[in-house]
């Protein structure tokens, strides 16, 4: 069930929405310490959405706890190989069963234009959990080659309790890339979703416990990054964090590590880079295309977007042309109007800054 709907179709999903508003650990919603909220908006009209639970570091202490004890008792971890795939599985088609649901909260959380989470965020996210349900089964242990009288085994083990930071760019998909591998593994994983877009992690990890992933192992932590991403980068009982953002603070986590407990750091940190045109170039339409995908797709708010362009003076004049009369075909509107292919950028800091690159230039 991935396919367009109509805005009208949209609009009312929009409406009997029930959003998820408190964290999700060890198996049921989570109400953090200290009770302290957040508030959650549609990028696209101001309006709020939810109050969310605004978790700190002793609900860290406390998730990592209950992620802990369902890794040290092997609840996942332990069972054979096709049972864990079996959930997975099970996982990946209640994502799919609720996949017009996961597109509008994700556009509605996001700004995202609800085609982009139909068509590409949705089915990306269903084939990455099936994708990984399905590697299960068929990586293999090894023996290394040794002297006579001795045997000696390389052995995949799952590495225990995994922190997983998610940008705000791509919430959904992100959080599939994360969680796939870790769950295939048999993890423990504690999921920091951004700020700015937590609505559907909170959601998806409902569906895993309902597929059948074990209370403990999949748990979701809602709020900032000085208050939940860093705990979780220092705490003594992650083992991991897999972290995707800026640069920046992909370098605090490598710091947190070095002072805690030597964690794996796996780091995917932003840039963009210039789009440059030679004066030699066959096609400047196929040009133009490309120049005006990588600048606008997904509001540019992606890692690969080209937000700068150098071409060389010849061209310059025409290959603006073009650019000009391909950026007609970027309807922007409402992000549930299916005919949209520009929302809202995805909060009012974000849009300052882009506003302000465009007042330098």
């Amino acid at each position: 069930m991935t396919g367009l709907l109509s805005a009208a179709e949209y609009a009312a999903i929009a409406r009997d929405l029930k959003f998820p508003t408190r964290s999700f650990v060890n198996g049921e919603a989570y109400t953090s310490l200290s009770g302290n909220t957040f508030t959650t908006t549609n990028p696209a009209t101001d309006e709020v959405l939810a109050e969310i639970t605004a978790c700190n570091a002793q609900d860290v202490d406390f998730a990592v706890a209950k992620a802990k004890a369902a890794f040290e008792d092997g609840r996942w971890h332990k069972l054979s190989p096709g049972e864990r795939k079996k959930v997975l599985l099970r996982f990946a088609d209640l994502v799919e069963q609720n996949a017009h649901e996961l597109a509008v909260l994700e556009s509605l959380d996001s700004g995202k234009p609800v085609r982009e989470c139909q068509l590409t965020d949705v089915p990306e996210t269903i084939h990455t959990l099936r994708w990984h349900a399905e590697l299960i089964d068929k990586i293999y242990d090894n023996t290394a080659p040794v002297g006579n009288g001795a045997l000696t085994l390389v052995v995949r083990e799952a590495i225990g309790v995994v922190g997983l930071v998610l940008p705000w760019n791509f919430p959904l998909l992100m959080l599939a890339w994360k969680i796939g591998p870790s769950l295939a593994a048999g993890c423990s994983i504690i999921v920091k979703p951004a700020k700015e877009t937590t609505l559907t992690a909170l959601r998806v990890a409902e569906l895993a416990f309902e597929a059948g992933v074990p209370a403990g192992v999949f748990n979701v932590l809602s709020g900032g990054g000085g208050e939940v991403g860093e705990p979780l980068g220092r705490h003594m009982d992650v083992s991991m964090v897999s972290f995707t953002g800026s640069t920046a603070t992909g370098r605090r986590f490598l710091n947190y590590a070095a002072d805690s407990n030597l964690k794996r750091i796996v780091l995917e940190c932003g840039g963009k880079n210039p789009a440059v045109v030679m004066k030699d170039v066959a096609d400047l339409d196929s040009v133009a295309s490309h120049v005006v995908n990588g600048a606008f797709w997904n509001m540019g708010e992606n890692c690969s977007a080209s937000s700068r362009l150098i071409v060389h003076a010849d061209i310059k004049d025409e290959l603006l042309k073009r650019i000009g009369v391909q950026m007609l075909e970027w309807k922007m509107g409402s992000p549930l109007d299916p005919e949209n292919r520009l929302g809202a950028m995805v909060s009012r800091a974000h849009y300052e800054k882009v506003r302000s690159y465009l007042e330098q230039a």
